[in-house]
């Protein structure tokens, strides 16, 4: 087989070798660069224009690379870490990024000593596993049923962010929905879905302390017709559908041929029959709101509302979802497979509300709800939209307290404990993968105090500062507020599934 002919431009060059290596290295340093003053307790906001022109001001690691246009491949790469972290963890976004580049940047003088690349993931390797030994060894368990303890946790992990001045409304916040939409799957593991089961309603208007936690779910949308529908109903008998209620057309081009006048009202009296039939199969268990995701004819709706039934069409998949699960309701497919069980009762409340110039329904007072809505109030979309990713990372922190109850040291504290092991542990290492091994060491260290310079404080005094009192094997921290006059011991600034991912992650 003759192979492919390529007709290439004369400038174009092929690259291989060290000198590739040290482009990948810069590309990721470059990256980790762009965030990193975003790390810490005085991390600083940064204002972009996305795609479509509009503002995104944050400090949020992978909200800020998300909106980068990037080609290169190796920068593309540490952009993919960061939304991984996300997704993952939900947190540590940045620190997986700036810790990546910190043992990238170590490992280029290794690539100029002619260090073959194997060796030194190897020795990366070695130095993840030991790394998070030493994690598991210095967490420390917690009670989670203790809520003023599980709020100052919570209210650490967002002191960094921009609503750190509302810390204690966010981390109500997040405790309450968390809480809310936990399950209990027995043998001490609990199932949180963040993403399924809590919905962010962002309203502009109003204050940010009047937002809150709903115990059921709110959705953008009235009843279908307003002025012959109750739009407050107490303690609801719901039904959940995803059919249409309406005459099912043909899945082809159907043509009908009609002779006589009389055929026409025929073919109209078939159509009302099947819709009549529909509604009495469900009007049978009685239900006060009938929720469809597809649509409702008017037919359909003359019926509903004759019963005094409330009815809501072409809602969303992932809201009937959450109404399902908040008041106990199971979505059914045809109307003749309804059984008094599919029937929720758990709702006390239905109502809809006028917020602004929209329609708001709400299902709220729910006895034993599994889905739940945070409703954001606050004066620009812009300020709404930061407060909904400060409150995500809250939430995922409360999650991954919820589900692994283990905490280790923040503030430098962890980082500086595990670049000591390391570095003691790297004289055992055998063989040139000795000093790649003592070098992530060295990045782990670099990684924990790089936000020093945010906070105005000279880096190398701190750092012989904290290697005296590590010396007299104390677990000591840094905040903007206790600098060096006093060191004091922070039990609540890293969860240890943060620090293990954001570790692993980087190596």
């Amino acid at each position: 087989m003759q192979s492919p002919v390529l007709v290439l431009k004369d400038s174009l060059t092929r690259e291989s070798g060290s000198k590739v290596h040290h482009q990948n290295i810069q590309a990721s340093k470059a990256v980790a660069d762009i965030i990193r003053t975003t790390l810490g307790p005085r991390s600083m906001l940064k204002m972009l224009l996305d795609a479509s022109g509009g503002i995104v001001v944050t400090n949020d690691g992978n909200a800020i690379l998300r909106e980068l246009d990037i080609a290169h491949p190796a920068a593309k790469s540490m952009i993919e870490l960061s939304r991984t972290q996300d997704e993952e963890v939900g947190d540590g976004t940045t620190s997986v990024i700036v810790l990546a580049g910190e043992m990238l940047h170590v490992a280029e003088a290794f690539i100029d000593k002619k260090y073959h690349p194997t060796v030194i993931c190897r020795a990366y390797v070695k130095a993840l596993e030991d790394a998070l030994a030493v994690l598991d060894k210095i967490s420390m368990s917690i009670d989670v049923n203790d809520r003023s303890m599980m709020l100052g946790l919570v209210k650490s992990c967002i002191g960094t962010k921009f609503t750190s001045q509302f810390g204690d409304l966010i981390a109500d916040l997040a405790l309450d929905a968390t809480t809310t939409v936990g399950v209990d799957l027995g043998q001490g593991i609990k199932e949180v879905d963040i993403k399924k089961y809590i919905k962010v309603e962002k309203i502009p208007g109003g204050q940010l302390e009047d937002s809150k936690v709903l115990k059921g779910v709110m959705f953008n949308k009235d009843v279908v017709v307003p002025g012959k529908m109750k739009r407050k109903i107490i303690n609801p008998r719901v039904i959940l559908l995803d059919c249409p209620l309406e005459y099912k057309k043909g899945e082809n081009q159907t043509n009908a041929e009609l002779v006589r006048e009389e055929d026409w009202a025929v073919l109209l009296k078939m159509e009302e029959e099947y819709i009549e039939n529909l509604c009495v199969q469900i009007l049978k268990f009685k239900p006060d709101l009938v929720i469809t995701e597809k649509g409702l004819s008017d037919l359909a709706c003359h019926y509903f509302s004759k019963a005094g039934v409330s009815a809501i069409r072409r809602l969303r998949k992932t809201d009937n979802n959450r109404i399902a699960k908040a008041c106990g309701a199971v979505i059914v497919n045809r109307p003749d497979e309804l059984q008094e069980s599919d029937v929720g009762t758990g709702a006390g409340l239905f109502e809809v509300k006028k917020i602004g110039d929209e329609f708001f329904a709400f299902i709220v007072d729910c006895k034993d709800p599994k889905a739940c809505t945070v409703l954001l109030r606050g004066a620009s979309k812009d300020l709404l939209n930061e407060v909904e990713r400060n409150l995500q990372d809250a939430m995922s922190v409360a999650r991954n307290i919820l589900k692994h109850p283990k905490l280790v040291p923040g503030g430098g504290a962890t980082e500086l404990t595990v670049s000591a092991t390391l570095k003691q542990k790297s004289s055992s290492v055998e063989g040139i993968e000795k000093w790649p091994y003592e070098a992530a060491a060295v990045a782990v260290i670099i990684f924990g105090f790089c936000f020093f310079d945010h906070l105005g404080l000279g880096y190398l005094v701190l750092v012989v500062e904290f290697v005296c009192h590590m010396m007299a094997s104390m677990l000591l921290n840094v905040d903007e507020k206790t600098m060096l006059a006093s060191f004091r011991v922070c039990f609540c600034a890293n969860v240890l599934g943060i620090a293990s991912n954001a570790t692993a992650a980087a190596s």
